[in-house]
């Protein structure tokens, strides 16, 4: 990492212009990933990067550069650059005393230290449970991926923080098929720490559970068409509140009038009792971290409470905007990306309901155990999602699968139409994508009812007929 002295000159050439804010990010970072598939490894990638990203903030504006030369020459030609962007004006500042903050690393089982044999041994373990499931099973693919980097955030304000960072992930996908009929099992585990996830979550228990789904998928009904009261199990994990309303309030969007949120701060955007949170401290989850990546100690942000919109998530520069405090949600995926509002852990927090209950309490209805991929418009809430198991509820029982079912529906409507909170709560892992660039997350719900929800399949369902809604 950079010595102080170094830092100092480049946030003070940064700062030449009369910038009102200045900051380097710098990172160096260690990735492998291990890709398994058809029964052999497919690819094995490493690879080690290093660079800074300085930014120039003047009245609102901001000026960015980057460079993965971290020699002093390049660090002060960079910083002349961001400074002559952020425009004229050249005024006198005294110099930065940086006050630094050093994070100790609380991992027990580097990344590193577990070897490419054990990985491999792992996998192979967990492909050939997977297969020997059944017969049905056509594909196995697995990977294990770890990134591991160390920052240094270094700014105007004369803030210093050095931290170090691992997450570490695991994900398998069973194919299974009966002649025409191709159905997939997916699991996924991850954490921030090193491979003691190994000794938490079970590679060969994951392989089992993706066969199993993805063969008791192959003999499930196709899905209803129509609208019904939607379970969401628990296990489900947080991926409608992470796309229907998570992005939603994130205050950049908020700002430039894409977020059906807009100007509810203070309102009922959401039924009775349900909470909307988004947590960057909890220990060991994919999503959280220490300090966000401009510096701020991570947060817990409570953002709509008992159904009102209590606020937004910040980083530096939409909250001077708003005249308040970041929240701590300033993020980047690399020294190439200026930190913009992203999620860390966002959930809806857990109720008193027994979600057995709440299933028993359902006359008819659809049980959704395991989400796919979707789709949000974040300016009016409008979303698409595909399910990946789901099981009709009749007279309050679990009744036969159904496959190839799709949610359709509108953010803010189904916050509204929540009428169960079960007491349980599920987190799902993944890799958030926006503005061209991604960052981990980590999303949770509890075991919820949706009043009424519109279902996409290939039959019809009791009530209203609707389109049937085609994959993009």
């Amino acid at each position: 990492m950079l010595d102080k002295y170094i830092l100092n000159q480049v946030l003070d050439e940064a700062l030449k212009s009369g910038g009102d804010f200045a900051e380097i990010y710098v990172e160096e970072k260690n990735i492998s990933n291990i890709y398994y598939d058809d029964d052999k490894i497919e690819s094995i990638n490493s690879g080690r990067e290093k660079g800074a990203g300085i930014r120039v903030i003047k009245q609102g504006n901001t000026a960015y550069v980057y460079t993965n030369d971290l020699s002093t020459k390049s660090l002060l030609k960079a910083a002349e650059t961001a400074s002559r962007a952020a425009g004229p004006n050249m005024i006198n500042r005294s110099s930065i005393a940086l006050n630094c903050k050093s994070i100790n690393s609380q991992i027990r089982f580097q990344p590193e230290q577990l070897s490419f044999a054990d990985k491999i041994q792992h996998i192979v373990s967990a492909n050939n449970i997977a297969r020997n499931f059944s017969k049905d099973i056509r594909q196995v693919t697995i990977t294990l991926g770890e990134a591991r980097k160390t920052v240094q955030i270094a700014n105007s304000e004369g803030e210093l923080i050095e931290d170090e960072r691992s997450r570490v992930r695991m994900s398998i996908s069973a194919v299974a098929a009966q002649g025409n009929i191709v159905q997939t099992g997916y699991e996924s585990a991850g954490e921030i720490g090193g491979w003691e996830l190994l000794n938490k979550v079970s590679l060969d228990d994951m392989a089992l559970n993706a066969a199993k789904l993805a063969v008791n998928m192959l003999s499930a009904q196709p899905a209803p068409v129509g609208k019904m009261p939607v379970v969401m199990s628990s296990t489900a994990g947080g991926t409608l509140v992470h796309e229907a309303c998570g992005h939603g309030l994130e205050a950049d969007l908020v700002q430039k009038g894409l977020s059906v949120y807009k100007d509810n701060r203070g309102k009922q955007v959401a039924a009775s009792g349900v909470n909307i949170i988004d947590d960057a401290t909890i220990e060991g989850k994919y999503g959280s971290y220490q300090f966000d990546d401009e510096g701020i100690r991570a947060q817990r942000k409570v953002l709509i409470e008992n159904g009102e919109l209590c606020g937004y998530m910040y980083d530096r520069l939409t909250a001077q905007k708003d005249g308040t405090k970041s929240t701590g949600n300033g993020r980047r995926e690399s020294y190439q990306h200026k930190p913009i509002p992203r999620m860390s852990n966002t959930m809806i927090g857990p109720g008193s309901e027994e979600p057995e209950q709440i299933i028993k309490s359902t006359s008819h209805g659809l049980l959704v155990k395991k989400m796919g991929g979707g789709q949000v418009n974040t300016t009016n809430g409008d979303f698409v999602f595909e399910v990946q198991e789901a099981y009709l509820i009749e007279n309050g029982e679990i009744k036969s699968p159904v496959r190839g079912a799709i949610l359709t529906g509108n953010g803010p409507e189904v916050l509204k139409n929540i009428d169960s909170i079960g007491k349980d709560l599920g987190f799902g892992i993944g890799t958030c994508g926006k503005d061209g660039q991604g960052v981990a997350v980590g999303d949770a719900q509890p075991t919820i009812r949706i009043k009424q929800l519109t279902i996409g399949g290939t039959r019809m369902a009791d009530g209203p007929q609707i389109k049937r809604i085609r994959r993009k």
